[in-house]
């Protein structure tokens, strides 16, 4: 039963099991440092551990996390690893592996031997087929080889080079980051409203995180607004075009204390996905990302 496209009661409505798909972990003050993020972030360039994110997740009833590193250094891959082989809380890891790289097939070898490495991601500007069709199809078909899947991150002008690959690598789980770059959810840029909806209706293998929600509000500096009813543009679009199959939920946290605290990133996507009815709720927040990601 719904009111104003809504479940009745959905407003007290949890999921069961919840699977944070985007978060970041650092130490800045190992030897060497970190490439990401710069000292002149002050927000951000601060030491990020599991902990820090438990002390702000654990409260809405997040245990479990799969982290996407974001620094380009091979071994900062491992690193990662390590922290996951330590903690049953991080239950995969999407590591940073540049399909340009001479050894990309080697590391990705040696990477996947662990089971806790579930991915790899690539930034727009590693996406462009046009630019450089051989590697980026030589590498998303040996993440396809090894079971992974392929995290694609940038603005909305990614959104044709994802399809194009999607195509080209059909048995390739592609996951798009950060809402496919919508921006602001009070005007999103130009064309994305389109290259959603092809990218979903054209490619089953492709799914969508719901993630960069508060942090692409304009001038928002930890403060984007907290009425759901600023952020329905952009999810309601999305939950139109891929459904509820291929929705996942990922914090982007820290980087998420940006626009607004992970309370409030939580609530917006848990008020707006119970409104979808309970099936729909345990599907964005879990069980698709165990479809995507190959986690347990």
């Amino acid at each position: 039963m719904s009111v104003a496209g809504g479940v009745v009661g959905a407003e007290g409505m949890k999921p069961t099991r919840v699977i944070d798909t985007h978060t970041h972990f650092y130490d800045p003050t190992r030897p060497g440092g970190v490439p990401w993020p710069p000292k002149e972030n002050k927000l951000l360039y601060r030491t990020v551990l599991p902990d820090d994110w438990a002390a702000v997740a654990k409260p809405q009833g997040v245990r479990e996390t799969v982290v996407v590193e974001a620094s380009p250094l091979v071994e900062d891959n491992q690193w990662v690893l390590d922290l996951a082989a330590k903690d049953a809380r991080l239950i995969g890891v999407v590591g940073n592996l540049d399909p340009n790289d001479a050894a990309f097939e080697k590391n990705v070898k040696r990477f996947a031997a662990n089971p806790k490495f579930r991915g790899v991601r690539w930034r727009g500007g590693l996406v462009d087929i046009d630019k450089n069709p051989e590697n980026v199809l030589r590498g998303a078909k040996v993440l396809a080889e090894h079971g992974l899947e392929l995290d694609l991150n940038g603005s909305n002008a990614m959104l044709p080079h994802a399809l194009k690959l999607a195509e080209a690598v059909p048995d390739l789980r592609i996951v798009i980051n950060h809402l496919g770059g919508s921006g602001d959810p009070a005007a999103t840029k130009p064309g994305w409203d389109k290259g959603v909806a092809i990218l979903a209706r054209q490619c089953p293998n492709v799914f969508m995180k719901v993630s960069a929600l508060v942090e692409q509000v304009l001038g928002a500096e930890g403060a984007a607004p907290r009425e759901l009813a600023y952020y329905l543009p952009v999810l309601e679009h999305l939950w139109k075009k891929f459904g509820e199959d291929r929705l996942i939920y990922g914090s982007n946290w820290p980087v998420s204390d940006r626009g607004a605290p992970y309370e409030v990133v939580f609530g917006l996507v848990r008020e707006f996905f119970a409104g979808k009815g309970e099936g729909a709720m345990e599907k964005y927040f879990w069980k698709n990302a165990r479809v995507a990601y190959g986690v347990k």
